[in-house]
């Protein structure tokens, strides 16, 4: 392979285990991710979800950052309409600060999964619509830019600059290249919609100090395994997760594979369950390696992003630890010799 491979945690939590297990499995997961040689590690936000334990991602950022050396540690992401962006500068701006250049700042224009959290968050659907405007004010307090309190300084990030990120979802491809921003997209309504996106986002691409160019970094899950079967069967939590939202309207802890294989589900759950199986890239090393390559090939992604979570924490691991091996050996720190205390003069 010939881009960076990047992760996305989500915190995922697990049947019969504590929230606060996941957050610390997120943050040993992230040692292990830079081992390996990734180049990005991200966090996610979700506010009262059951089924993910990450709510605070600059707060999850910092510990993971604290507890890593080299990798790039950001968001993806923050979801902008919940906050304020003088709010998300300064906290962006000391995360830079305690540890300067390794910081991303990934944004979304999500908002809570129900009414209730999006009253408790004081963000109805409508906040949506402003996300362009929030990222060019957001933007505009790193650089003393214009923006409606011209008086206020977002202290300490006014100076630093912070690689910006928009997920993509719906215009998101749009606003990413009105920001000058870098580009995250999933697969959306399917790869033509996505590949759509891609060109939209190019063609429009407004160069910014943080991206002189336009920046893509394509993501989905990525399941690797010794057989097909065993890397499909990484993917089964997630899928039955994902069915029992759309059909009880809670998205659940993370179940084992052979418990969801051995469940009764109705018509209905069935086919969410099935299609939520579809639609991402998993198999043997060689068949993965192919497959990214195809997808590389076709969307010309400087970056893919590997989102993947499963119940089996061992087996996911070793799916990134295969996955890891397609992109070669891990990129060690470069070591620079000290001066000689006394060095010959140089001859004329």
């Amino acid at each position: 392979m010939t881009v960076p491979f990047s992760v996305l945690d989500r915190s995922r939590t697990r049947q019969g285990r504590e929230p606060g297990e996941a957050l610390r499995d997120t943050v040993a997961f992230a040692r292990e991710a830079e081992a390996l040689g990734y180049h990005r590690f991200w966090v996610s936000e979700h506010h009262s979800v059951p089924g993910v334990a990450g709510s605070a991602p600059t707060v999850l950022a910092a510990a993971v950052a604290g507890a890593t050396s080299r990798i790039r540690v950001g968001t993806g992401g923050v979801m902008l309409p919940n906050h304020r962006t003088l709010v998300v500068a300064e906290q962006f701006g000391v995360l830079e600060s305690l540890f300067p250049g390794r910081i991303d700042m990934g944004l979304g224009r999500s908002v809570g999964f129900t009414d209730g959290i999006r009253r408790a968050l004081g963000a109805d659907k409508d906040a949506m619509g402003d996300f362009g405007a929030q990222l060019a004010e957001l933007a505009a307090y790193f650089t003393d830019g214009p923006r409606p309190h011209p008086q206020v300084h977002a202290r300490p990030a006014e100076g630093l600059r912070v690689p910006m990120f928009v997920l993509a979802n719906e215009s998101g491809a749009e606003r990413a290249a009105e920001a000058g921003a870098a580009l995250v997209i999933g697969g959306l309504k399917g790869e033509d919609a996505m590949l759509a996106a891609i060109e939209r986002y190019r063609a429009a691409f407004r160069p910014s100090a943080g991206w002189p160019r336009p920046h893509v970094m394509v993501a989905g899950n990525v399941a690797v395994a010794e057989t097909r079967e065993a890397a499909r069967r990484l993917l089964v939590p997630e899928a039955w997760s994902l069915a029992y939202s759309r059909t009880h309207g809670v998205f659940p802890p993370l179940l084992a594979a052979e418990e969801i294989e051995e469940l009764p589900m109705t018509e209905k759950e069935r086919g969410f369950y099935e299609a939520g199986l579809r639609g991402h890239i998993h198999g043997t090393q060689e068949e993965v390696g192919a497959a990214l390559a195809a997808l590389v090939g076709r969307t010309g992604a400087d970056e893919v992003l590997v989102t993947t979570s499963s119940f089996d924490r061992a087996a996911l691991l070793d799916s990134y630890r295969r996955l890891a091996a397609l992109a070669g050996p891990p990129e060690r720190p470069r070591r620079v010799a000290a001066p000689a205390a006394t060095a010959p003069a140089p001859r004329a």
